[in-house]
């Protein structure tokens, strides 16, 4: 119910996978890339590995945009 209304904030894929690079993911602390780079990333090698199921490359991109709950005051 808290989150289901989508009254926080509406934004695009995009404008999200952007502010994926203003956190730090407590899971991997160390690295030295943006976090949208891992989205991206991990969506080619899907994409590479099951060219047929393009769902699964959407899938691939989307997996940790949950993350930008942080910035918002969640915990990760």
């Amino acid at each position: 119910a808290q989150y289901g209304s989508c009254s926080l904030r509406r934004m695009s894929v995009m404008e999200v996978l952007e502010l994926l690079d203003q956190l730090v993911d407590e899971s991997d602390p160390d690295v030295d890339f943006p976090n949208s780079f891992h989205a991206f990333q991990t969506a080619e090698g899907i994409r590479r590995a099951h060219p047929d199921k393009d769902w699964f490359h959407l899938v691939g991109l989307l997996h940790d945009l949950g993350k930008v709950l942080v910035l918002f005051g969640e915990p990760q």
